[in-house]
């Protein structure tokens, strides 16, 4: 998947199938060849990144009834949560922040900061969880990717290859 950001901001979202509502960890390759600058990503309006690859999580139950639900319905369901695993900002490896957008529902779990090059990244999403939410993260619904450039008005030129879940 190739993201080009031109002063915009931008989501590509896909529902997961139940044979991947189970899953615990996943595995990308990433490159960015054009990077925003240094962010705070706590700050709503100021909070530009690179890529962020969004895993949307529900209780089972939740799961269950919303089955076939769009990105919307979820995001209104207040049992949702999401992990965004972020290539941007500011903040050290594997600080968790509170996303400005989603209060208690969204972590953001910083990979790389602001910056060029090309990386390989395996990531424990229950964990990862855990450390952001406390618990378990219950069914893995949906995943998105989004690149976000509108702030600083500058470019993105990214890509995301060899994504897996297990």
């Amino acid at each position: 998947m190739t993201l080009v950001s031109d002063g915009g901001v931008s989501l590509a979202w896909t529902r997961t199938g139940r044979g991947d509502w189970g899953a615990t960890a996943a595995s990308w390759n990433w490159s960015v060849d054009q990077s925003v600058p240094a962010t705070d990503l706590r700050r709503k309006g100021g909070d530009d990144r690179n890529i962020s690859i969004y895993f949307v999580f529900l209780p089972e139950a939740d799961a269950n009834a919303m089955e076939g639900a769009n990105i919307r319905q979820l995001n209104n369901n207040p049992n949702v949560r999401i992990l965004q695993y972020v290539w941007g900002g500011n903040h050290a490896r594997g600080s968790i922040q509170n996303s400005p957008y989603a209060p208690g529902q969204g972590a953001n779990v910083i990979l790389r900061a602001a910056g060029t090059g090309s990386n390989s990244e395996n990531v424990n999403l229950a964990n990862d969880f855990a450390a952001a939410f406390g618990g378990a993260p219950g069914a893995l619904v949906g995943i998105a990717v989004s690149g976000d450039s509108d702030d600083t008005g500058t470019a993105i030129r990214a890509s995301i290859s060899n994504f897996a879940v297990r």
